[in-house]
């Protein structure tokens, strides 16, 4: 059996979003609670070897982009998506 915990003061947008991610994933409240801490801290705990590689494929797909100074100032000017 696991430990119990209580967490107060959840803003209600919050606990709104997290039973419509738990209505999406067929979990309860508390079950999606336990995953989305489960993927928080093991996403910590990624190897610096996977990280990279996966930091090399991104930088090929971004690399057939060419991105001009001009179109990144006026993204930053007009505010990006």
């Amino acid at each position: 059996m696991g430990t119990t915990i209580t967490v107060k003061n959840i803003p209600p947008e919050l606990y709104e979003r997290l039973k419509q991610s738990a209505a999406l994933h067929h979990r309860s409240i508390n079950s999606e609670v336990i995953v989305l801490m489960e993927e928080s801290l093991a996403a910590k705990k990624r190897k610096p070897e996977d990280f990279l590689a996966s930091a090399r494929t991104l930088r090929e797909k971004a690399g057939r982009y060419e991105l001009k100074k001009e179109f990144i100032d006026r993204a930053k000017r007009e505010g990006r998506p």
